[in-house]
């Protein structure tokens, strides 16, 4: 897996143009999304864990990114992200000791991130 910002990179065009021509479609999914992951009866730190296990369960690269920084955006701690790819070595098995350091390494990139535009 590339690092965050050369997959956000790469991901950037083509979504672009997939949403030029289904703009009904994008908008859709965006406004499901923002529904899904707001705050409710559980947290928006919980939601984006929930969202980043499910993100490396499916091994979507893209996934990982977005939610690793919305994990972080939403407080979530190096220590929960590790926890929660414990869950996913759990239920994945060998494929969950491959993505699941990758969702760490990605939290980290935007940690270290954030704290250089600090």
């Amino acid at each position: 897996m590339e690092s965050m910002d050369h997959i956000r990179e790469e991901l950037r065009q083509p979504a672009l143009d997939l949403h030029g021509l289904i703009p009904d479609v994008m908008k859709g999914f965006a406004s499901l999304s923002t529904a899904a992951m707001a705050a409710g009866e559980l947290s928006v730190a919980t939601k984006e864990l929930m969202a980043l296990v499910i993100s490396v369960t499916r091994e979507c690269d893209g996934c990982i990114v977005a939610h690793a920084r919305g994990a972080l955006r939403a407080g979530v701690t190096r220590q929960q992200v590790a926890e929660a790819m414990g869950v996913v070595v759990a239920m994945n098995g060998g494929p969950g000791t491959v993505w699941g350091p990758r969702a760490l390494r990605v939290y980290d990139e935007a940690a270290a991130a954030r704290g250089a535009q600090s």
